[in-house]
């Protein structure tokens, strides 16, 4: 699967990626509220997304284990941000769920609020990454969340999941529909993922993104073609 719209990673760099996350990777906390979120003092990426999107296997993949994560068959059980920590160097972050939960509606607004108030006031965040099922592409609630990560000016990249689930050429063309939809939107990145969490479809190329993202690679190890 393509990952790019006209770029691809040299070897070297999907090696460093793949390196880097196989090293030590743990959950460090979850926070229910804004006071209790860790200190700034690492590049952080997070990964918002409508429930049962497949954040949490996403993040198992990245790592390369199955329980770092935890995924839940109930949409929208997420219900704080959780932290997990990648060889002390940088932070990924799982988002509440939106678009379904079983919960009170009371309840449901408050943890997607937290989720949108941590994208407006961390300053150590360095893209968001949000994920959008392949076999259904773009919603009109996840355009809300375009809109939200717009309004915040965070630098956010769309990731397809489940990619997989449908053929090569689906996927490829779902990329380049994508890539058009976000095209005008002043805070998107102007790549897409085609990823899968099952058959690590992807994964190298978003390690590589990533690392990218929080300073921790060179601009200069991607090869336009």
């Amino acid at each position: 699967m393509a990952n790019v719209q006209g770029a691809v990673f040299d070897d070297e760099t999907i090696e460093a990626a793949r390196i880097a996350f196989a090293r030590e990777a743990r959950f460090t906390l979850g926070a229910v509220q804004m006071a209790g979120l860790p200190d700034t003092d690492l590049p952080e990426v997070a990964f918002a997304g409508r429930s049962n999107v497949g954040k949490s296997s996403l993040i198992n993949a990245l790592v390369g284990q199955h329980r770092l994560a935890r995924a839940s068959n109930a949409p929208g059980r997420t219900r704080e941000i959780n932290f997990f920590v990648v060889d002390d160097v940088l932070r990924l972050v799982d988002l509440p769920g939106y678009g379904f939960a079983r919960a009170a509606r009371s309840e449901v607004k408050k943890f997607q609020n937290l989720g949108r108030d941590y994208l407006r006031g961390r300053p150590n965040l360095k893209r968001a990454y949000l994920l959008i099922d392949a076999r259904h592409g773009l919603k009109d609630v996840d355009k809300e969340a375009l809109d939200a990560f717009d309004v915040s000016a965070v630098s956010y990249q769309v990731v397809l999941t489940k990619a997989d689930k449908i053929t090569a050429p689906q996927a490829q063309k779902l990329v380049e529909q994508t890539l058009k939809l976000i095209s005008r939107r002043p805070a998107a990145f102007p790549r897409v993922i085609a990823t899968s969490a099952e058959k690590g479809a992807g994964m190298p190329q978003l390690r590589a993104e990533i690392m990218l993202a929080c300073g921790l690679a060179h601009e200069a190890v991607v090869a336009k073609t």
